[in-house]
Order: structure tokens, then sequence, then C-alpha cells
């Protein structure tokens, strides 16, 4: 099992076996802080109740240690999971939790009370898969770690296949196997010895919701000048916190808000030059090389970019499956992983600007939903039943045979289809609130019956309204529903599973919990003003970055996979998505998966997403064998 996840520790490993208690640990160690053996896991605690595997890093362990030393704690080395064990033994788990800052996934195996007890950070950086299989309780920071294991049943889980095809991942707590769980993040799950086969309910720690309610409560108010300084003097202290190795260390650069703030933060609180990393490419629309070089060479930074070509970034493509051992389709996986790739060359730690867009609402979909809303707030209910059934009942190339004078100015913005666009905003006009249309905008496949066979949909925070919190505007909602589901079901996996993948540790201090704390304290005119996104974090990165430098539309890390599955990648593709494979398998719908194909193919249509998600999980189910 440890062996499977070699990648994610390759400098040590270690297994402890208590036969007759039926316990098995094993580790794989990214050596980070004190890199002699006393920083060797599994690790026990000194009076022999503790026994610890843990993957992560706890940033304030120095902190923690000088506490319980001088309650008599005596340390051997200097790493963080010895200080770890010795706040468990001095605290207690639930108190220790409260202490803790940092990302971890962790198993406790308690020797005295023959209890297991699994943890996962707050916000999710640091995944956790579990699960029984028969008699035994599996678990692991990745899938392929359990899959290994003779007890092992690949049964899959058609209702995750199906949550895969809205999001474009599986959330949390689902899994693509049956019997197998995500442990949800801010959550501790203890079980007995005698609890065989039995899944008891995590225990929350800490909770988006509860933080979400409370800054609501009590939000922030001060100036903006009081605002940016605190948000300044918490990111340099967030930043000094998780710059903490004693191995080499850098950043990624885009040159967007986000890395940048982070990287100049890094500067300002070090005394060298920040090593940072970008890659560009040669098609202008996917390019930031220049302007991370440019805020790199501002701050003063030592700089590595490399300039891709489309043969590089699709031969990154058959390692996925491997790579994402669930089926996940965010194509921005694919740049990620090629940058983490080359820092690798150069650092064995990352900082990451992720977490800016949830924390400070950064997307542009927060903006294009609300305006939906707004607009349909105007339009009685009736009207908008009518008007939708009524478009609904041409295709949507009818619609452009009827509307031809139309076509020249649609093209002109990029548009080739108006009937396109009218059912999408008849499906929108038939949606029964605001939740439903932001459902709308963050769905891939919406009918899910129509594209995975026998499949029910689980319920999610995105399609049970009961999650979502009680208090707050539309905008503070969606911030909510993406900080609890887009943001560790999408992109802490996509970093998380790119960067370890190549044995680099990724971290992200937008995310410490301090952080998101204080950004739900924040009034929402401080995250957006005069149609300015993030414009709080902006006037933060503006004491360092030039504004022109800065001020420039958002842009995407992605590649062309549509124009590459109708070009170099057609054949793959083709083979994937086959009608006699799709026969085969008997997962998806054939009639639903062909004529998005078909459609993608003629050119009329682009259907990269919802294609690229089938695509990812035939890729994936071809890794597993298709069993």
């Amino acid at each position: 099992m440890t062996d499977q996840i070699t990648h994610r520790g390759p400098d040590d490993s270690g297994v402890w076996v208590d036969e007759a208690a039926g316990v098995a640990l094993g580790h794989r160690r990214l050596s980070i802080v004190d890199l002699s053996p006393h920083g060797h896991q599994p690790m026990v605690s000194s009076s022999g109740r503790y026994m610890v595997v843990f993957n992560g890093e706890i940033y304030n362990f120095r902190a923690l240690r000088d506490d319980l030393a001088t309650m008599g704690a005596v340390f051997e080395g200097h790493s963080d999971t010895e200080v770890l064990l010795a706040a468990l033994e001095a605290w207690g788990v639930v108190e220790t939790l409260s202490k803790l800052v940092g990302m971890f996934a962790i198993a406790l195996w308690d020797r005295e009370r023959r209890h297991l007890t699994l943890i996962r950070d707050r916000m999710g950086e640091k995944p956790l898969y579990y699960g029984w299989m028969g008699d035994t309780l599996l678990f692991g920071s990745e899938l392929k770690a359990l899959t290994i294991h003779p007890a092992f049943e690949r049964r899959l889980d058609r209702g995750a296949v199906a949550l895969m095809m809205r999001h474009n991942y599986i959330p949390d707590p689902y899994c693509v196997f049956q019997g197998v769980r995500k442990l949800l993040p801010g959550t501790a799950l203890t079980l007995r010895a005698d609890q065989v086969g039995e899944y008891p309910e995590p225990v929350r720690y800490w909770s988006v919701s509860q933080v979400a309610t409370a800054g609501q409560a009590q939000p922030f108010a001060g100036s903006d000048e009081a605002a940016a300084d605190q948000l300044d003097g918490l990111l340099k202290s967030v930043v000094a916190d998780q710059m903490l190795a004693d191995v080499p260390l850098g950043a990624f650069l885009s040159g967007g808000i986000d890395s940048s703030t982070v990287v100049a933060i890094m500067q300002a609180v070090s005394d060298r030059p920040v090593k940072t990393f970008t890659i560009g490419f040669h098609e202008d629309e996917y390019n930031e090389a220049h302007h991370g070089k440019a805020v790199a060479n501002h701050l003063g930074t030592d700089h590595t970019e490399l300039y891709l070509t489309a043969k590089d970034a699709m031969e990154v493509i058959p390692k996925l499956p491997g790579l994402y051992c669930e089926p996940f389709s965010d194509v921005s996986q694919i740049p990620t992983y090629l940058v983490s790739h080359m820092a690798r060359q150069h650092v064995t730690v990352c900082l990451s600007g992720d977490g800016g867009d949830e924390l400070f609402r950064g997307y542009s979909r927060y903006a294009a939903c609300a305006d939906v809303v707004s607009k349909m707030n105007r339009i009685p209910g009736p009207v908008q039943a009518v008007g939708a059934a009524a478009i609904l009942s041409l295709p949507p190339t009818a619609w452009d045979k009827l509307l031809f004078f139309a076509a020249p100015l649609l093209q002109k913005y990029g548009k080739s289809s108006i009937g396109n666009k009218l059912h999408a905003a008849a499906h929108l006009m038939r949606q029964r609130g605001p939740s439903e249309v932001y459902r709308r905008f963050m769905s891939h496949w919406t009918h899910l019956e129509r594209v995975v066979l026998d499949a029910a949909e689980p319920p999610t925070p995105l399609t049970d309204d009961t999650d979502w919190p009680t208090v707050g505007t539309l905008d503070e909602q969606m911030l909510y529903w993406d900080m609890v589901g887009y943001l560790p079901g999408d992109i802490l996996v996509k970093v998380d599973r790119a960067s370890m993948g190549v044995s680099l540790e990724s971290r992200e201090p937008l995310l410490d919990h301090r952080m998101v704390e204080f950004a739900w304290q924040l009034p929402l005119h401080m995250k957006t003003r005069n149609g300015i996104d993030k414009w709080l974090l902006r006037q933060v990165l503006y004491r360092y970055v030039p504004q022109a430098m800065i001020d420039r539309p958002k842009m995407g890390f992605g590649v062309p996979i549509g124009d590459w599955v109708r070009g170099p990648l057609r054949d793959w593709a083709e083979e994937l998505l086959s009608e006699k494979r799709l026969r085969e398998d008997g997962i998806f719908r054939v009639e639903a998966v062909r004529a998005k194909w078909q459609q993608h193919l003629a050119g009329g249509k682009d259907w990269q997403g919802m294609l690229w998600d089938v695509l990812m999980f035939q890729a994936w189910w071809d890794d597993q064998g298709r069993p």
C-alpha cells in the first residue's frame, strides 16, 4: 500500500504492525522539516500510548513545542510529528486540533483504548480516503493505496459517476468506488476496534458554516485602511509560518492577483530572493508568463519560466488517470502538473495562491449569476415559464435559421449560435430560485439521468439547499458553496495530486484558517466595489506591486482541449467515445455522449467541458482495467 504512494514520500518509509491488535500503519516521508531519522514515521508517543502516521505540515509546531516544554515535555528531535504526539498526550485530540495551524491528514492509534482516529485539516488541503472492505478497514492518502489491498473490491458507484458529470470532480465524502469515503474537511472520525463494518458520523472540530455565520454576526467595522492593514499583517504572519522548511522553497507565480500577493509578501519577509516559477504557452489566449515575469522583475525574485508547446501539454494526458486516482476532469490539471514538474527541478516546497477567489470574490460567475437573478426577478414567474416553454419548443438549430440576421453580430463576439444562447436562457428561467440558478452555472451535464445509466445523484451542498447558510446575500452564499464544494473537491485535489505526483509539497497560505475567518468578517463592499473584485486584496498588493502591472482581465489556467480533441487527440477520443466501447461498458447513455461528440466535431458547438468529463472517466476506467 505504501509503495503505491512513493511519490508522496520518496525520502523514507516505515511500517508498524501490532498483530495482536490487528492494526498496521504505513508511511512514506517527504522530508521537509528535521531531515534526520528523528522524523521517521510511524512514530510512537513518549508514553507509548499513541502511534501516528501523518501527512502534511503543522506550521506553528515550534510555538506549541515551547508551550509543551514548559509543561515538562522532552523532545528528541525537531519534527512537527513529535510535537503533535506530545500535544495529543498533554491536551487530548479535541484541544490539540483547536491549537493546530496547518494542513494534515492524520491516523492516530490509541493503544490503550483501542481506538483509531482519522483527522483531516480544516479546508481539506490534504486528502484522506477510508472504507471497510469486509472486516478490514482501509485508509490512505490516495485511493490507489486502498485498491492494491487484497480485500479491496472495485464496485463502481454510479451515483459518484453522476456527480463527476455535474462537477468535473467527485465531491467529498463520496468516492467512485462503493464502500469508500473521503473524510470531510475539518472533521475527525474515531472508530473502536469492535466497530467492524460501521461508519460512525465524523465529528466537526471546525466548519466553514460556523465561521461564515460568526463572521456575518460580527463583521469588521473598521475603515478600508484599517482592513488593509490587518490583512497585510495577517498575510505576513501566515506566509512567514508557511516558509518554514529545511529544504529549498519557492512559489508559483502566474502574475495574477493571488499568486502575486503571496510572492510579494514572501519577498517582503525574506532576506534573499524568493524562487518563483511560471509556465508559458506560445498561444496568446492561454499565456500569462509575461505577466508573471513582470511581477518577478519588479519584486526582484529568482525567477524561472518555461514555455511549453501543445505537444508538451498533450504528453501529460496519458499520466492523468494514474495521477488522479479518481476520475477528475478540470482541464487546468495539465498546466498545474507541468508547472509543478518544472518547480520540482529546483525546490521541494512551493507556495501557491489558491483560495483567493473563494475568500475575496474573484470569480466572474458571481457577478454573472447575480445579474441573471436580478433580471429574472423583474419578470413575473408565469411569464418566465411561458417564455421558456416557447423557446424550448424549437431546437437551437431552428432558432439559428429563424434569427439568421443576428448571426454576424454574435460571431463578432465569438458566439456562433443564438439558438444555444436562447436555450441556455430558457433553462435559467426554469430554475426555481437563486441557488438553482447558481447550480446551473456550476453544472457541466445537468440532466444526469440522461448521461449516466442507472444512477441516482446523491445530495451535495450545491444540490441540497438545507446545507446553505441562512445568513448573507446571494454573493456570500455562492462564496460559501465554493468554499465547501469547488475548493476542496476541485482546486485542492488538482494541486495536491499534481504537486505530490512529482514529490513537491504545495502550501496554500490564503487558506490558513485565520485568513478564512478574517475574510468572512469582511463586508461585501470590501470584496467587490465598483465592479472590481478582490478589492481589499488588491489594496494590499498595490503596496508592493504597481497597480498598472496587475489590473487586467482575469485569465484561466487552461489549455485548448476542445481544439485538441478535434485535431491531434481525435483518434484517442474517438476510441474512448466509440459506440461499441460505450455499449460494452454500459455506464453512459450512448446516444447522449455520441450526440455531443458529433456536434463538437462538426464545429458548431463547443462541448469540451462535457466531453472531457467523459473522456477522463473513460481513460481512468481503462487504467483500472475496466473491471
